[in-house]
């Protein structure tokens, strides 16, 4: 064989994996149709949460939070944030992905891949052939077929990210973290936003108190937020959209542009997989064992694609572990019971384990404990007590099963909570670890210690 390893795609899971390779001695091959450095670097994590920072500058100088500071906020130049948040993406593709993949001096070849009978890839007319393949192309917005939509036009996550120009108003359709992030961003920016959820809650995967913090959060910004509203279709009016929506309070909504953030669904189409006998899952997704492997003996798959759960760093795992697993004879696997997840709102959201239902699902008598952030003193300090923590523990032994928060620097706060559930931790423990004070993160001491006191009544720093 040419190669020992045929990577299509360029994206996390797959440098992951070449890097593992690589650094085994293996000759590797990397096929790139599209822009390198696949989602994150491009079109997801970096550039979104670029967005996010700037939107936030403003609207922190936009609210004279503290007393005695003066501040203001102008009309956003889309065009600049845009081009700011551009010229850092192509900054960090090239530090991270281009210069990054020339030192380790795998292949890296441009072009249109698809499996062949071998297997083997054809690339743009030409045969590629190696001992194992990865597949690590992705996953691209999914827009559902609700009519009048297509000839209304709407924007994704991708498209949304690229406007030069603010839209006056804007409906966002779905309430998870895309909806969500983006949402507040363009609230924050100056366009006037309504977010729409076809379930009964914004953030569905959360717990309800989480929910209901951040849509307390959207509201008091502005949003005007619809649940249990699918959307059922979408007409041209003038220069903008009329959107129609079922559910016990449907109506219709007006708007000069629709946001899309209905999900993200594999990028499998015209790979040719089936053909060379990979199956594929019912929403498109490379069907793979616990090690990586897919239906063939050779192919094997990580991250968006192989349906995973959404993050880079579970993609780029993911492609360590195939790697791993193809040439070091390791039959490595992954936990994903402590995998911590964030919505980078302001607050954030961050959620680590069971939620309180999930917990009883899996037949654990669980008890919980949910603290305002009130009692926290770094966020009375900040004058920004929106939010709180939620804790979920075993009953009896107290041992924390799930740590769920909105809070300012939630996402930083959830990975001592990781820490917690992958030590086993019980609340009792967690209550008198030794915390810095005026931190967030005294937020997890307080909520656990909130299990056997009454925390309003504790002094400040008191154990």
């Amino acid at each position: 064989m040419a190669y020992d390893l045929a990577i299509i795609g360029s994206g996390g899971a797959g440098f992951a994996a070449a890097i593992s390779a690589v650094t085994r001695g293996r000759r590797v091959v990397m096929v790139e149709g599209d822009t390198i450095g696949g989602t994150c670097v491009n079109v997801g994590c970096i550039p979104s949460k670029a967005l996010l920072a700037a939107a936030e500058a403003r609207h922190a100088a936009a609210e004279e939070r503290f007393p005695g500071i003066a501040t203001s906020a102008g009309a956003a130049d889309m065009e600049g944030v845009v081009k700011g948040k551009a010229e850092l993406v192509a900054a960090l593709r090239k530090d991270k992905y281009e210069d990054l993949a020339a030192s380790y001096g795998w292949e890296l070849r441009r072009g249109s891949a698809s499996f062949v009978e071998g297997p083997a890839l054809e690339v743009d007319g030409e045969r590629v052939e190696a001992a194992n393949y990865l597949v690590a192309t992705g996953a691209s917005p999914w827009v559902p077929p609700v009519p009048g939509l297509e000839e209304a036009g709407y924007l994704t996550s991708t498209s949304a990210m690229e406007l030069a120009r603010l839209p006056e108003s804007l409906i966002v359709v779905g309430g998870n973290y895309v909806g969500l992030e983006l949402g507040q961003l363009f609230a924050r920016l100056g366009s006037r936003v309504t977010l729409v959820e076809a379930l009964p809650q914004l953030a569905p995967g959360e717990e309800p108190e989480v929910s209901g913090a951040l849509t307390d959060v959207l509201v008091d910004e502005g949003v005007e937020v619809h649940t249990g509203a699918p959307l059922t279709e979408v007409r041209s009016r003038g220069s903008g959209v009329e959107a129609a929506f079922g559910g016990p309070r449907g109506g219709s909504l007006r708007a000069r542009a629709i946001l899309m953030a209905t999900g993200r669904r594999p990028n499998t189409g015209g790979l040719g997989l089936e053909e060379v006998g990979v199956e594929l899952g019912p929403r498109g997704e490379v069907v793979t064992d616990p090690h990586g492997q897919s239906t063939h003996p050779r192919i094997w798959a990580a991250g968006d694609v192989a349906g995973a759960a959404q993050f880079v760093y579970v993609a780029a795992a993911q492609g360590t572990l195939a790697a791993d697993n193809m040439f070091g004879e390791a039959a490595r696997t992954l936990d994903y019971s402590h995998l911590p997840r964030v919505t980078f709102t302001t607050p954030n959201i961050a959620s680590v384990g069971l939620t309180d239902a999930q917990a009883g699902e899996a037949g654990l008598s669980c008890t919980c404990r949910v603290l305002p952030l009130d009692y926290v003193p770094r966020a009375v300090v900040n004058r920004d007590t929106r939010g709180l923590v939620k804790i979920v523990a075993e009953q009896g032994s107290g041992r924390v099963v799930g740590v769920h928060m909105v809070a300012q620097g939630a996402g930083d706060v959830i990975l001592a909570a990781t820490y917690a559930l992958e030590a086993g931790m019980t609340v009792d423990q967690l209550a008198s670890t030794w915390t810095p004070y005026l931190t967030m993160a005294e937020g997890l001491k307080l909520a656990a210690q909130s299990f056997g006191k009454d925390v309003s009544k504790l002094s400040c720093c008191a154990a």
